[in-house]
Formats: C-alpha cells, structure tokens, sequence
C-alpha cells in the first residue's frame, strides 16, 4: 500500500481514472438479485469483507509512506467470482479509510495494485483452467490458487515500484538491483496463504466457491472405456 505523499497528483488522478470504471462495471455486473435473495451469499460476502480487513490490518508501516502486507484477493475472487471480489476490496478499503489506516486521495491507486491487479491475475488464471476442463482437483488448488496469488503479488510489487519510480517522490534505495531475490519472499506467502484457503474451502466447503466445479473435480473415479457420471 502507497501513501498519498508518495503519488503525485497525476499518479492520484490516474488510479481513480483505471479504478472507477471498473468499479462501476463490476457494480453492474454483480448478481444482486441472486445476492439479496440468498441469505448464505450475503454472509458470505461480509465475512469475506471483514476478512479482508483484518488481513490488510496486519501489516508493516513504514515511515516513508509505504506499507507491507498480504493481499489475499485470489482466495476471495474465486470465493465470490470478480464482480463481488472487486467490490469487497472497495468495501475493505474504505473500512480502512474509515480508522485512519489509508488515504483517500491514495484509493485509486492502492485499488489498481491492491484489487484490480489480483483480480485480473486470478480471473485470467481461473478461465484458462475451466477452458481446459482438467479433471485433477489439485490442477484447480495450484492453477487457480497458489500460482495467480504468486504472480498477483510480482505484478504488485513491480507496478508499485514503477509508479513510485515515475514520480520520483519515493528515494529508492541502492541495493534496488538486488531486489529480485527478494520478491521470493513476497511471493511465496501470498501464494502459500491463498492456496491454503482454497484448499480448506474445497475440502470442507465447496459449495461457496463460485468458480469451482463440483461436479466435474469431486466426480466418481471410472475406469475403462465408461464415460464418467
């Protein structure tokens, strides 16, 4: 997470311009009526808000205006499907917002790195699985979990890097050539944290996974030349 100090007001005026629109098209897209009409759905939704704002809680401020900690919108986007993940981080950054613990002139960046980058990540990711119809449950847990939480959290790290580099308001610090050995250990436990909570999630309650399919993964072993049920 980036403070406001740290953006220039171009950086600033174009994260609300990439954020909004995407706000507003997810908006559009969410499935209210089935939303409003199911109660497990609701619960779910404000649990996973309030997960998400827990889980951004627990992170490290530092004094130059920058923040570090776990993302964990893989596990919520295939949790809710993009729609409704992308309005949770919305929702979670302004209960954020609301203790003090971001700024708002920062929202729209901090929604491009912390929520639209993960989701694409993890929605691309999600629809080259399902294209490819695997049978395997774990292809779903690494291919649809453990690896987009990875990549989300490079492509984070590095847009985050690029836009403080472009506006020259953050120093960067000398040993910045080195820093690729570093984002093993970025990557690595966001990756573990996401997988993790999908894999509880398809053990014990597949049914709140919106883009998981039971019918196909949690099949009936065949053999031979019978067509599977």
């Amino acid at each position: 997470m980036i403070g406001a100090e740290l953006l220039s007001p171009e950086s600033q005026w174009l994260g609300w311009a990439l954020y909004l629109p995407i706000l507003l098209w997810a908006a559009w897209r969410a499935p209210w009526l089935e939303l409003f009409s199911d109660m497990r759905r609701q619960h779910l939704l404000f649990g996973t808000v309030l997960a998400l704002f827990f889980l951004w809680l627990v992170r490290r401020d530092f004094d130059s205006g920058l923040s570090l900690h776990f993302i964990g919108m893989t596990a919520v986007t295939l949790l809710l499907d993009w729609p409704l993940a992308i309005l949770s981080g919305l929702a979670a950054q302004l209960g954020l917002i609301a203790i003090g613990r971001q700024d708002v002139a920062a929202l729209g960046m901090n929604g491009v790195l912390l929520v639209l980058i993960p989701v694409m990540v993890t929605e691309v990711c999600s629809t080259l699985v399902e294209r490819a119809q695997p049978r395997n449950l774990f292809v779903y847990i690494f291919c649809s979990g453990f690896f987009p939480a990875a990549l989300s959290a490079l492509f984070c790290v590095l847009a985050g890097l690029g836009v403080l580099w472009i506006d020259g308001l953050f120093p960067m610090p000398p040993w910045i050539e080195e820093f690729a050995g570093y984002l093993w250990l970025v990557m690595f436990p966001e990756a573990f944290i996401n997988g993790t909570a999908i894999s509880a999630l398809v053990v014990f309650y597949p049914d709140w996974l919106e883009t998981f399919n039971r019918s196909r993964y949690l099949q009936a072993p065949w053999k031979g030349d019978e067509p599977p049920r």
